[in-house]
Parts: structure tokens; C-alpha cells; sequence
């Protein structure tokens, strides 16, 4: 396995390769919500469209992987290289928000997610789904994606699922939360300028 980044200001390319999975991902936080991700798992690679159009970070997302067993690996793996990137790409941290919360509503369901980009990742999943497929895709793996993306972004994240009935929906509304909590806290707070918001020193 061997992970390679290259870094500029607020952008993160980042090449993850294992026997398993070929990921190449990119991000821009100061972006306009522009997506392009290829990883051959339909459902998946709309979610991610979800995920890039409302944080207004552009994603490229690109993967080779063992879909021959199942999705789960190149999932996982996406989910690591994105959240690489996005450490990568916050740099230092300073002069961000840091924090994000966003309730957001789509049909039937309703979803919070409050994240903290405070580098000890933790996530808590509350988000049950009445159905273990959507379409040919593992409604379980929604969860292994946003745990792969706290962990290795350094993301403490929570996603709570209030009420709901239709899995789509559900998993949907949970991409866009999570996006809206992420647009927030990485933009600049205008009234920190250049400080670290952190009475600790570091993030």
C-alpha cells in the first residue's frame, strides 16, 4: 500500500493505492460544488455529487477496485483518501470556523449532522436504515464512508437520523447534512483572521 499527496493553498490531491483499490482524490475547498467521481458504484458516485454540491468543495474522485466481491472496499477506501485530502488541504487550520452543524430535510426524512474538524476523529452513527439495499448498493456502507472520512480527516462527526422511512432518502439526506456541516466549518471566520480556534495551540 503507499499513500502520495501534493498540497497547495486550501487544495489536496491524494493517490491511495492497495491490492484491493486504485483511489486518486482531489479536493478544493474554496470551490463552487463542481464533483466528477468515477468509482464504477452508481449510487455511491451520486452521493458524492451530493456531498461536493452542497459543502461547495470540488471533488474529484476516481477508483479502480475489487467491485468483482462487493463495494465495500473501494466505499472504505474512497472514504480514506477523501478524508486525507481534506486534513491535507485544512492545513493548519487557522482562521476557520472549525465547527458545523446542519438539520436538513428531504421528504420523509429528516437528518442532523454536527461535526467538530478538531483532529481526533470520532464518529457517532445514529442513522438506522428500514432497508439493507438501495438498488444493488449496501445501505451498511454508507456508515463504513463516514467513518472512514472522520477518521482519517480528523473529523469528530456525529449523524443522527430524527425520522425517516425511505432508505434513499435517508442516505441522501445524511451526504447533504454532513455537506452543509462541512461548508461551514471550513470557511474562514472573518473575525479570527489568522488565529487557530483553539485555545490548545494546534488542531
Amino acid at each position: 500500500m503507499s499513500d502520495t499527496a501534493t498540497l497547495s493553498a486550501r487544495r489536496a490531491r491524494v493517490a491511495r493505492q492497495t491490492a484491493e483499490t486504485d483511489i486518486q482524490a482531489a479536493v478544493e475547498l474554496d470551490g463552487s460544488g463542481r464533483s466528477d467521481s468515477q468509482t464504477g458504484v452508481g449510487f455511491f458516485d451520486h452521493m458524492i455529487d451530493q456531498l461536493a454540491r452542497h459543502s461547495l468543495i470540488d471533488i474529484e474522485l476516481k477508483a479502480t477496485g475489487d467491485l468483482h466481491i462487493d463495494d465495500h472496499h473501494t466505499v472504505e477506501d474512497c472514504g480514506i483518501a477523501l478524508g486525507q485530502a481534506l486534513a491535507r488541504a485544512l492545513g493548519t487550520k487557522r482562521g476557520i470556523r472549525r465547527y458545523g452543524s446542519f438539520h436538513l430535510a428531504m421528504d420523509d426524512a429528516q437528518v442532523r449532522a454536527v461535526l467538530d474538524l478538531s483532529g481526533r476523529p470520532f464518529l457517532v452513527w445514529n442513522v438506522p436504515f428500514p432497508a439493507q439495499k438501495i438498488g444493488s448498493f449496501d445501505t451498511e456502507l454508507v456508515r463504513e464512508f463516514f467513518q472512514a472520512l472522520s477518521t482519517h480527516g480528523g473529523i469528530t462527526l456525529h449523524v443522527d437520523l430524527i425520522h425517516g422511512f425511505n432508505a434513499h432518502h435517508i442516505a441522501e439526506a445524511a451526504f447533504k447534512a454532513v455537506a452543509r456541516a462541512l461548508r461551514e466549518a471550513v470557511e474562514p471566520d472573518p473575525r479570527i483572521g489568522d488565529a487557530l480556534p483553539s485555545t490548545k495551540g494546534a488542531l
